[in-house]
């Protein structure tokens, strides 16, 4: 890795330990990382570090060998705004957006940027222990030798504990009914002590609708603990697209209308339009 690819993914690293709390808590989140190894990369004692381990941190951290950088869209703006208020007042919320519309980079944002944000990435392969397992790994705990009921006991604890903690559960619409129906236990055991959005494509509106219409178990709970509502996010306009290419070194007008034209409104294709833009010239 290049010298400025390890200044910028120790800057990162300084940002997601204030945002942890502490770098032994950050660790603990990290599988194969150690606190040491964190230590010496942030007082610039590279020697031993191994390239894997560099690879292994900028992933985690949200840094890589290609700089990135974060532009406010019209859905990014109104996606601050919504964890901002889930946080604050312990809301829970289902937001909804074409896959590409930027809710995953804008919920990395948030967490890179705020305390006691606990971002989960979901997967089809998660039962409700793989979840707990997950959520307590974000918190910077163990949950080695603990039973189901007791992670689950430990989970709900911290978060009580915290100040205004929020969960947002990106991809929400990968997860299994026995994990999505879990969502009810946790929101009864946190009602009014923590914000939890959903995040997904509009399949999980259609699939929770579809539920509750057939009146399959746990749905119309679900529904009525998003308040009834699934908030949609806009499509991306030209304007957004114009923000991003602007905010990563493109300001070529004809070249930023032909990345919207190719790009659907989906903007991890204009993320690679631009990569390949700079990598062309």
């Amino acid at each position: 890795m290049e010298h400025k690819n390890k200044i910028a993914t120790v800057e990162a690293l300084e940002r997601m330990i204030a945002q942890k709390g502490s770098q032994n808590a950050l660790a603990k989140s990290m599988p194969g990382v150690s606190s040491a190894t964190l230590s010496q990369m942030r007082n610039h004692k590279w020697e031993n570090i191994a390239a894997e381990m560099w690879r292994k941190v900028a992933a985690y951290v949200g840094s890589t060998s290609n700089v990135w950088s974060y532009a406010e869209t019209r859905n990014s703006a109104d996606l601050m705004r919504f964890f901002n208020d889930s946080q604050q007042f312990a809301l829970v919320m289902a937001i909804t957006g074409k896959a590409g519309s930027g809710k995953s980079e804008t919920a990395k944002k948030y967490e890179a940027d705020n305390r006691n944000v606990f971002l989960l990435s979901c997967n089809e392969y998660w039962d409700k222990r793989w979840f707990l397992r997950e959520l307590l790994a974000k918190m910077g705990k163990d949950h080695a030798g603990l039973t189901l009921p007791e992670m689950m006991h430990k989970a709900v604890m911290l978060l009580k504990e915290t100040s205004n903690p929020i969960i947002i559960m990106d991809e929400a619409d990968k997860l299994a009914d026995s994990v999505l129906l879990f969502f009810i236990t946790l929101y009864n055991s946190l009602e009014g002590h923590c914000g939890i959005v959903l995040m997904a494509t509009h399949f999980l509106e259609k699939r929770i609708r579809r539920g509750v219409a057939v009146e399959k178990k746990g749905y119309r709970e679900i529904y009525s603990r998003v308040g009834l509502r699934f908030i949609e996010l806009y499509p991306t306009t030209y304007a957004d697209v114009e923000k991003v290419c602007k905010a990563n070194g493109i300001e070529d007008s004809a070249y930023i209308r032909s990345i919207f034209k190719d790009c659907d409104g989906d903007i991890r294709r204009v993320r690679r339009l631009v990569f390949a833009h700079k990598r062309n010239k």
